[in-house]
């Protein structure tokens, strides 16, 4: 493992970057993609004339390194050892950026199908790119290829329709917005999934349809949650489940899966508040929904079905401390029902948790072993599984000790 010892005391740091890298045998636009930043932004740091000050930037070059003190960059004689959760950026996040603070008149995407799509086309490329999102081992990487095209190209149609048609298209932008919100979570700079949030609230609001509506506050709750904002995350999903009750009762199945998938989030939102009644009670209103359900649906993007109630129930269990109860319930899910590979991913990492909550080094490592082997990418973008992978690494004792490094290893965990 590289240390500081490697390079000359006074060496200043964009040597010692550039030598790392092409010790890693990476381009400079590879690097500075992983940084969320242009070649020409790195060039300026290893040659120098310019300084890299913000701590943010510092540990997304030391990630992508694979250098686990910051001192190694810096120089420093303290060692600055970097945090498991530190933030991955998406390889694709500049095109991604790109498409989104794109010109307002720009047209349809290169390689896109001739000539301005169709809302039935675009309808049904952000249906697929959906369906790789979920049975893609490697999620992120394959949807992220595919996302600035869609942005795009769903951007510039629905100026060019009117009437019922153009509202249609703005159903389809805030399903593509939803989607790269779910891409970018984790993976790029606060600022630009931000910007992508609101604008599928915008985009939703101008479709005027419940189904836009109630997805938009689904995937705005997420956001709002996972930054720390839990009770406005819970207003949200729970606001939008009583404007959309009403028309439950002749509501095709989308709408009912939403409905559920509101509850769920508001459920698994109160759990890590620490509300137990709360969160069983959301989650008693979801188990319902997906009982009225026919047998076997999945919401094509939020995945709500029997099997992702289910799935809720074991992460409930986890986010209140109950680790037992969390493994009870896990008895009753059946991982070969929920089609999502990500979703997967996220509920043996959640049983990872629950063992480790129990003390049980072996179970948690064994675990989130397999939840890396459904989906690398899931753990390897979520900071809480980092943080979890980086733990086991740490505390792993006798035979576990190497099994749970290369685990670490695997994922992208800098370990000391």
């Amino acid at each position: 493992m590289t240390d500081r010892s490697d390079f000359p005391a006074d060496m200043p740091p964009g040597e010692r970057i550039q030598r790392l890298r092409e010790r890693r045998g990476m381009s400079r636009p590879v690097l500075a993609g992983l940084c969320g930043r242009g070649p020409d932004w790195l060039k300026g740091i290893e040659k120098g004339k310019r300084q890299l000050r913000d701590h943010g930037l510092l540990v997304r070059v030391a990630t992508a390194l694979r250098v686990s003190d910051l001192s190694v960059i810096t120089g420093e004689l303290t060692p600055r050892p970097i945090s498991p959760g530190a933030r991955l950026m998406l390889p694709s996040a500049n095109g991604v950026r790109d498409a989104v603070r794109g010109s307002l008149f720009s047209e349809p995407s290169e390689g896109a199908p001739e000539g301005t799509p169709s809302v039935d086309v675009l309808r049904g490329r952000v249906a697929e790119a959906w369906r790789l999102w979920h049975t893609s081992r490697f999620q992120r990487s394959e949807v992220s290829a595919l996302l600035a095209g869609l942005i795009r190209d769903a951007q510039s149609l629905p100026r060019r329709l009117e009437g019922p048609e153009r509202r249609q298209a703005y159903a389809v932008l805030a399903d593509v917005y939803h989607l790269a919100q779910q891409v970018t979570a984790y993976a790029v700079e606060p600022e630009l999934y931000w910007i992508i949030a609101d604008r599928g609230r915008r985009a939703a609001q101008d479709a005027d349809d419940p189904l836009s509506l109630s997805g938009a506050a689904w995937a705005f709750g997420n956001g709002l949650r996972e930054t720390g904002y839990a009770e406005e995350a819970i207003q949200v999903a729970e606001e939008a489940a009583e404007a959309i009750r009403p028309r439950l009762d002749d509501a095709p199945d989308d709408l009912r899966g939403m409905f559920g998938a509101l509850h769920l989030h508001a459920a698994i939102t109160c759990a890590r508040e620490g509300r137990d009644g709360d969160a069983w009670r959301h989650w008693d209103e979801a188990d319902r929904t997906a009982a009225r359900l026919p047998d076997g649906y999945v919401h094509s993007w939020t995945v709500f079905g029997r099997a992702n109630a289910d799935f809720h129930a074991v992460s409930i269990g986890v986010d209140l401390r109950t680790p037992g109860s969390a493994m009870n319930r896990a008895e009753a899910i059946d991982l070969d029902a929920m089609p999502s590979v990500e979703r997967r991913s996220r509920v043996l990492v959640e049983l990872a948790r629950a063992q480790r909550q129990r003390r049980d080094q072996a179970g948690a490592l064994h675990w989130m072993r397999r939840a890396v082997d459904a989906s690398p990418e899931t753990v390897r973008y979520t900071p809480s599984a980092r943080v979890l992978v980086g733990d086991l690494a740490k505390d792993a004792r006798g035979p576990l000790k190497s099994d749970a490094v290369q685990l670490a290893e695997e994922v992208g965990v800098l370990t000391a």
